[in-house]
């Protein structure tokens, strides 16, 4: 009998410790990995300023405003709307931990769906972190998170998504920010957040806005600037900017049927230039092997490798890879292209930055040059 309780007592003790070390696993997934801003920053609001509706609730996320000393024009950059496409957070935090700004405003997000980075995607088998070393020998640990909401915030899920502007979609895309815009103030918990993304944008006089996505090797729209109609000048400026540079991009304007997304109804529902910018990702995609760290931060996969050989991708692909370092690069040099066709366009209302990463530097140093020790 003694025997009998001692094992049951040790089982218990190894449920325990078992239960205790997945606790601790599970809860790093809800701590917001540090940011460093630059002394800079001006002030660092939430996205509840601007909508209420969601203080308080993981839906809520930093906002990293620069204000220049001379006014100019104001500009939003998102990262995060899908937190498995970890170059678009890299990317705005890069900025945050760099960036001057003399004449007009940034706003800066790195998580545009807080939410997402609680989680990873069901049956993907993708990590929950990765780490970018950094110049003095550290590293940088990071989240890679989900596509959607998490669950846990917002459920349960209905059979068919009704969009609201019109159009119908699969019941988990009400997960989804990008396919939840304009949003609703009674909405559901994504469309809460895609509302106070676009009551931002009305209410600060956003000019550019601009949403940083990553998309498979397969996928079409790719290494893009995907904009609304009325952002078409600038976005062809942009490409010009580029192409000088030798850094080839493609133009894709958003198709009037197509609801939901930051690129068509930022531009419907406001009078901002409302942009999106995708960049290739093999860790995205449904050729790829193993999702790992060394996938996420190289972008090295063989199975993408045999698929450019049959012609089967969108974007040029070899044994090099698509690294971060070459999506977080591309991701910048396009931001910045933007702003120059700005301050083309609009010499009255320029906006003016100072010690922000090239894309030759990114390329040459690494990304991880550029991120604080803390």
């Amino acid at each position: 009998m003694k025997r009998r309780m001692l094992s049951f007592l040790l089982f218990l003790s190894a449920v325990a410790a078992i239960c205790l070390i997945s606790g601790v696993e599970f809860s790093r997934m809800w701590e917001d990995p540090p940011i460093f801003p630059s002394a800079s920053l001006s002030r660092v609001q939430y996205l509840s300023d601007w909508f209420p509706g969601i203080k308080g609730s993981a839906m809520d996320s930093p906002v990293y405003v620069f204000e220049g000393e001379q006014e100019g024009a104001r500009v939003l950059l998102l990262g995060g709307t899908h937190a498995n496409e970890p170059a678009g957070a890299v990317s705005v935090i890069t900025l945050v931990e760099n960036i001057e700004v003399s004449r007009g405003t940034l706003f800066l997000v790195p998580w545009a769906n807080h939410s997402a980075v609680t989680h990873t995607d069901p049956m993907e088998g993708t990590p929950q972190f990765f780490s970018i070393p950094l110049e003095g020998g550290g590293s940088r640990v990071f989240r890679f998170g989900s596509r959607r909401t998490n669950s846990i915030h917002q459920w349960p899920d209905p059979t068919v998504y009704l969009h609201p502007m019109g159009g119908q979609l699969g019941g988990q895309e009400t997960l989804n920010l990008n396919r939840s815009y304009p949003g609703a103030p009674d909405g559901n918990p994504t469309e809460k957040v895609a509302y106070a993304i676009l009551e931002l944008i009305r209410e600060e006089g956003i000019s550019v806005a601009v949403d940083l996505h990553e998309s498979s090797p397969e996928y079409p729209v790719n290494n893009a600037i995907v904009f609304h109609p009325d952002a078409g000048e600038l976005a062809i400026m942009a490409q010009m900017n580029m192409e000088m540079e030798d850094i080839a991009i493609r133009l894709e304007e958003s198709p009037a049927n197509l609801r939901g997304l930051s690129h068509r109804e930022w531009g419907d529902s406001s009078d901002t230039l409302a942009i999106l910018l995708e960049v290739s990702n093999p860790s995205q995609g449904r050729m790829r092997g193993k999702t790992d760290e060394p996938l996420i931060l190289t972008g090295k996969d063989p199975f993408y490798v045999r698929a450019a050989q049959r012609g089967q991708l969108f974007v040029p692909y070899d044994e090099t890879g698509y690294s971060l370092d070459l999506r977080v690069a591309r991701h910048l040099v396009t931001f910045y292209a933007l702003l120059d066709a700005w301050n083309l366009l609009f010499p009255d209302q320029p906006v003016e930055v100072q010690n922000v990463p090239g894309y030759e530097q990114i390329l040459e140093h690494s990304v991880g040059s550029f991120l604080k020790e803390g």
